[in-house]
């Protein structure tokens, strides 16, 4: 049970600090040497291109590969994304939103905060082997939503580009130091595994300090942004995406998981992770291609703050489940 307070003391801790940061900056008690913006870009940085290579590198360095069935995390999470995506379009549709409404809607059904909120819970409930199968999970992620879900989202724009084509996107997945530089530590942990070099005794402490610094430092970037009054607009539309995200999609993944076995390997962690990451709320990338494409930014922001909102509830029903899995 420690473990349950702990993690979501971190997680409400590093968004109330964000957001009291944003307020007395905004008030002009604070004063800082440079723009708020640009605060959040390094804190994100600093998550996104050191931390997290270096924790799934060590973490991927030591999970058992032995067991064929595990490869399938990746397109178990490929099916969670269209499924969420396409749920949310489905209910769009039902709902009469606008095409401006309906691009955002998507993406936020789609993405899950798998990364960073997913890894800490998976870390904290199941240990460092829990963690390792999130960077697994993810293996693909990046290139769905950004060779895929960003171009759909742009689809329902006023302002299309034509020559927005395949081959652009894919350079520039190619190019990103976002997706590059953590998918180079996956396959680092990845070789280093296979070829079997055993990884340093001191490697563990550095993943419990740096694994719960991730969402700290992202969670921190988020609460500087963070706005509430969207919410009173969009709440009928958000708890429908609340019903997609933390219910719907995560009772189809499981379903999955458990087809494949997945609760006989490994006294069944790799469906505890499943069940946890499938579980996620909205992800804080889903807030870009609104922004990027001039989409309904206020529905994304009021669909991203009440599926993370839920995690006060969600969080005790996992730790529940995953006791009893």
């Amino acid at each position: 049970m420690h473990r349950y307070i702990i993690t979501l003391a971190m997680m409400v801790s590093a968004l109330a600090a964000g957001y009291l940061i944003r307020v007395l900056i905004d008030l002009r008690i604070l004063n800082v040497p440079v723009e708020l913006p640009r605060i959040r870009r390094i804190l994100q940085a600093i998550a996104l291109l050191f931390l997290i290579p270096l924790t799934f590198m060590g973490a991927v360095w030591i999970v058992d590969l032995e067991n064929l069935k595990i490869l399938a995390l990746p397109f178990i999470e490929i099916f969670v994304i269209v499924l969420g995506g396409t749920l949310a379009y489905l209910l769009a549709r039902a709902q009469s939103l606008t095409r401006r409404q309906t691009g955002p809607y998507i993406v936020t059904g789609a993405f899950g905060n798998v990364g960073s909120m997913g890894g800490l819970i998976c870390y904290m409930f199941l240990g460092e082997a829990a963690f390792a199968m999130v960077g697994l999970y993810k293996l693909f992620e990046e290139l769905m939503y950004f060779a895929f879900a960003f171009p759909l989202a742009k689809s329902f724009s006023l302002e299309r580009a034509a020559t927005d084509n395949l081959g652009s996107r894919f350079k520039r997945i190619v190019a990103d130091p976002f997706v590059l530089i953590p998918l180079g530590g996956l396959a680092a942990g990845l070789i280093l595994n296979l070829t079997g070099v055993p990884r340093p005794p001191f490697y563990s402490r550095v993943n419990s300090v740096f694994i719960p610094a991730i969402p700290v430092l992202l969670l921190l970037s988020i609460g500087m942004a963070m706005q509430f009054s969207s919410v009173r607009t969009y709440l009928r539309q958000s708890v429908i995406i609340v019903l997609i995200r933390q219910i719907m999609v995560p009772a189809a993944a499981v379903g999955v998981a458990f087809a494949l076995g997945y609760g006989t390997i490994a006294g069944g962690l790799p469906l505890k992770v499943v069940l946890i990451v499938s579980s996620m709320p909205v992800a804080f990338t889903a807030m870009v291609p609104p922004t990027l494409y001039n989409l309904d930014v206020d529905l994304a922001n009021s669909n991203w703050l009440l599926t993370n909102g839920m995690l006060v509830v969600l969080v005790p029903i996992l730790y529940f489940l995953v006791q009893r899995l």
